[in-house]
């Protein structure tokens, strides 16, 4: 069984939430939250074409040192004098995920609301003002762990790698085939982060255990302060909208969507996290039932492959998404396939597509059997 915790004082200012139990997951491996989507996509970045080389050759030119000095110079260092809430929030995220080695954190100036985990060598995490000014404490308790689980899974490499790649883009898009090189990179960096998102807003739920809470702090990020004017029952009913809405146009619309950003959108973020809290996974991990660190070494890869399989198989059969229908009917061989795209894609013509013939009729009409 995982320990106990409890925890409630007043520093800084800041006071935090009446004491109350926390659960402790002792050993926890980051297998135990990871979302398989974050495993899978993760193992296809790495299998991409020039992505080894890159990364070792990035590895070592990375200016790791030059980093820490930036926020060393330019940014607040939180610690006993300094953010003293927030120290402990962190201090407390390491303690329940049981991360030996409590990474520095920084809040750095800036009015949008924002937190990342990067550093090669070791994590380092950065918060804006914007976001200490969005959240109260108990959703900021959830975003440090958050960050705590980027850096138990070991995200920050690949994180610090998207954001000079990002910047490097934008310096070589004169270069066609160099930045045409590039940003197939960036891409698949970015889709694996946004699955890896999913990852570590399991890990917070699991530092600050309040639901309630992390959805607070996902709607405020949608919607701002208002929370007065918001409501977590319509916020994902969004989410249901959004997945379900629309034809094969939309779909594709959702893709272009999101292949540009970092983040998945909050309502499907929300979304993916209720459905976590509410399963039996969860449970477990709250009943102190996880995989351990210590077991790392011993995971079989076609069992994490397999874990993932069954995760999109399922995914594509639940979704409501039109090209996910498509697909779940493609792999159950239904027929009429070329009139369903066509009816899924009519609309970009602005007319109506045409009506196929059935089978029985057109052999009717040239007189064949009917047996």
């Amino acid at each position: 069984m995982g320990d106990d915790m409890s925890e409630g004082h007043e520093q800084g200012g800041h006071e935090n939430v009446p004491s109350r139990q926390r659960r402790r997951f002792p050993g926890i491996s980051s297998r135990a939250y990871e979302h398989p989507a974050d495993r899978s996509a993760l193992v296809a970045l790495r299998k991409l074409s020039g992505f080894d080389t890159v990364f070792k050759a990035l590895s070592g030119l990375l200016p790791e040192r030059s980093l820490r000095l930036l926020f060393l110079s330019d940014s607040v260092r939180v610690s006993d004098q300094q953010f003293a809430h927030l120290n402990d929030m962190l201090r407390d995220a390491c303690y329940i995920l049981d991360l030996e080695k409590v990474p520095p954190m920084y809040v750095n100036q800036d009015p949008v609301p924002n937190a990342m985990c990067i550093g090669l060598d070791e994590p380092i995490i950065v918060v804006t003002t914007g976001l200490l000014e969005l959240l109260d404490e108990e959703e900021m308790r959830a975003v440090v762990g958050h960050e705590v689980g980027h850096a138990l899974s070991g995200h920050s490499v690949y994180r610090t790698i998207l954001l000079f790649l990002t910047s490097l883009a934008v310096r070589v898009a004169w270069i066609p085939l160099g930045n045409i090189a590039i940003m197939a990179i960036v891409t698949a960096l970015r889709e694996w982060f946004r699955k890896s998102e999913l990852s570590a807003d399991r890990a917070g739920l699991l530092v600050g255990q309040d639901l309630t809470a992390s959805m607070r702090g996902l709607m405020k990020l949608a919607g701002g302060h208002h929370l007065h004017e918001m409501n977590v029952d319509a916020f994902l009913k969004q989410a249901e909208e959004y997945e379900a809405g629309g034809d094969l146009r939309d779909s594709v619309l959702k893709i272009l969507n999101v292949l540009p950003r970092s983040h998945p959108f909050t309502t499907v973020r929300a979304a993916e996290l209720k459905k976590w809290a509410e399963s039996r996974d969860h449970q477990r991990i709250m009943d102190g039932h996880y995989p351990r660190r210590s077991e790392d070494k011993d995971t079989s890869v076609t069992d994490s492959f397999r874990e993932s399989a069954s995760h999109y198989t399922t995914h594509v059969k639940s979704s409501k998404d039109p090209l996910m229908k498509l697909v779940t009917d493609i792999a159950g061989g239904a027929g009429d396939l070329g009139g369903r795209v066509r009816r899924g894609f009519g609309g970009f013509t602005g007319t109506a597509p045409r009506e196929e013939p059935r089978r029985d009729d057109v052999r009717r009409d040239d007189g064949g059997d009917n047996a």
